[in-house]
C-alpha cells in the first residue's frame, strides 16, 4: 500500500495553498476527499476528514506522513468565523446540508456552535488549541512523521522540501484571500483528484467504517 501525505490543518490554515503546491510537484491531490476511490486514487488528501480523523487514516495507512498547519490567530479568528457563520445552517440542519462525513468533522472540532459561540474570540481559539494538543500528542512519539508548517513564514517552503526530501522548487500561492473559499474549484490540473463521484458521497470509508 502506497504511503499517502495527509495534511491535518484546520480550515483557514492554508490548505488550498499548499494542495496547490503538491500539485505543481506532481502529486495526485484531493483537497477533501468523500468517496473510497478519492482516498485510494490520492497521494496527498487535506481538510475534510482528513483533519478530524488522522489518527484512525494513520493506522489505516501506515507509514504515511502527516503535516499539520499552524496560522497566526489573529488572522485565522475573523477568516474561521466568516467560514463558520457561512456554514453554519447546513452544518446543523438534520433534514440535509452538507454531507454526513464534512458535519461529522466540523462538529468534532467546532462543536454544536450557535452563532453567538463564533462570535467569541475564546472559543475559537479553544477550538484551535484543542486540535493543535491532540496532533502534538497523538505524534508525542512518532515525530518523524510529522512536520508542522505555517505556510506564511519564508521557512516553510526549504522546511518542507527537506521533509518531502524533495529538490523541486516549492512556492506557497496565496489562495482563498477575503473571505472566499472558492479556489479549489477553479484550479485546472490534471492530478487534481475530485472528492466526489459526480457530487456523490460514499456512505461509508474504508478507513472510518467502524464510526459509521
Amino acid at each position: 500500500m502506497k504511503n499517502k501525505i495527509f495534511i491535518i490543518g484546520l480550515p483557514r490554515t492554508g490548505t488550498t495553498s499548499i494542495c496547490h503546491s503538491f500539485l505543481q510537484l506532481g502529486y495526485k491531490t484531493a483537497h477533501t476527499a468523500y468517496t473510497q476511490a478519492a482516498i485510494e486514487s490520492a497521494e496527498v488528501i487535506a481538510d475534510t476528514p482528513v483533519f478530524s480523523e488522522f489518527p484512525l487514516l494513520d493506522k489505516h495507512y501506515p507509514n504515511s506522513i502527516f503535516i499539520n498547519l499552524q496560522r497566526d490567530l489573529s488572522k485565522w479568528i475573523p477568516s474561521i468565523r466568516q467560514l463558520l457563520a457561512r456554514m453554519h445552517t447546513n452544518l446543523m440542519r438534520e433534514d440535509g446540508g452538507f454531507n454526513s462525513h464534512l458535519k461529522r468533522c466540523y462538529l468534532e472540532v467546532f462543536g454544536h456552535y450557535t452563532l453567538a459561540d463564533i462570535e467569541s474570540d475564546e472559543y475559537l481559539i479553544a477550538c484551535y488549541k484543542r486540535h493543535q494538543q491532540q496532533v502534538q500528542n497523538y505524534f508525542s512519539d512518532k515525530k518523524q512523521q510529522l512536520l508542522t508548517l505555517d505556510v506564511s513564514d519564508e521557512h516553510s517552503p526549504d522546511a518542507l522540501k527537506a521533509f518531502l526530501q524533495t529538490e523541486q522548487p516549492i512556492v506557497f500561492k496565496q489562495l482563498n484571500m477575503a473571505g472566499k473559499v472558492t479556489a479549489w474549484n477553479d484550479i485546472k490540473h490534471p492530478d487534481k483528484i475530485a472528492s466526489t463521484r459526480n457530487g456523490k458521497i460514499d456512505k461509508s470509508l474504508g478507513y472510518n467504517h467502524k464510526i459509521l
